[in-house]
């Protein structure tokens, strides 16, 4: 079976190759480069990540997100393969969510992220499709895994130092994803025929907040977590002063570091018709396994 993989760079495209290398003939896309496809199958990783610290020209999501989406889907429909999985994010969607999201959710993204990413769901969407092509649009919520540098290795820096979380009066959940968990999903969706092509949400099974999170990183390296309970309105008096002078917390910090974002999978669960391989806990554990080195 061969594979036509763009964003094989990026850290969901290098564990993808280590997954599948064996199974899968893996063609890679060189940004910049000419689009061909010869391949069965297409997986669309590569775009411009969500910058939290809002340095990135809103531009270059719109160039990397929609316009390359754009560029790869009309060769795919003009090509013979069959497969077409684009990786995008519940971002798409919204950017904070009260209750659970599910695929039925209107989207109204905030960010040009996440615009960008809606906008090429709806390409993909649009556009006339040939019925024997399998057409599927994922939107992970945060991806982990062992060599992920992302939010999860900042908080482990934090644990690992043993400086206080001071935040723990704030209850939260969130989900997560572990990219074996993500890449178990990927080779169903390229192996059975019988799942119905259309979005799905990528989330791992079980919700955590962030103090059960803070407690898994204590474990991992053998400490005890130092989770301080401080008055809510004293902290959120400290971040209103945080938007007037400069201080690491802010009212925007604050609402993201504590929120809820809870995802729901079980539209691809039943989808897949089998369990996840990995639960939340030993995901996440294995992740935080990685930082050591």
């Amino acid at each position: 079976m061969s594979v036509f993989l763009t964003g094989s760079s990026g850290f969901v495209g290098q564990n993808f190759i280590s997954y599948f290398n064996e199974s899968y003939k893996i063609r890679r896309y060189l940004r910049g480069s000419n689009i061909s496809i010869s391949e069965e199958i297409v997986v669309h990783f590569a775009g411009k990540a969500h910058d939290t610290k809002k340095t990135t020209n809103p531009d270059e999501y719109y160039s990397s997100n929609t316009e390359l989406t754009k560029n790869l889907f009309d060769s795919f429909l003009k090509s013979k393969a069959k497969v077409f999985i684009m990786l995008s994010s519940v971002k798409a969607v919204a950017d904070s969510i009260e209750g659970v999201l599910t695929e039925d959710h209107l989207p109204n993204p905030k960010t040009d992220y996440g615009k960008s990413k809606l906008l090429a769901e709806q390409y993909v969407f649009s556009k006339q499709n040939n019925k024997n092509k399998r057409i599927y649009i994922l939107r992970p919520c945060m991806i982990h895994g062992p060599g992920n540098k992302g939010n999860l290795n900042l908080l482990y820096k934090l644990v690992s130092m043993k400086f206080p979380w001071f935040l723990g009066a704030f209850e939260n959940q969130r989900s997560f994803c572990s990219i074996d968990n993500l890449l178990f999903i990927i080779k169903e969706l390229i192996e059975n025929k019988n799942i119905s092509p259309g979005i799905y949400n990528i989330a791992d099974d079980v919700t955590l907040s962030t103090n059960e999170v803070i407690r898994l990183i204590a474990k991992s390296i053998n400490s005890n977590s130092l989770i301080w309970r401080v008055s809510k309105s004293l902290i959120r008096n400290i971040a209103i002063l945080g938007d007037k002078i400069y201080l690491p917390l802010n009212s925007e910090r604050l609402k993201k570091i504590t929120e809820s974002y809870v995802v729901s999978n079980k539209k691809i669960v039943n989808a897949i018709g089998k369990e996840l391989p990995i639960d939340s806990k030993k995901g996440l554990l294995e992740t935080f396994e990685s930082f050591k080195n």
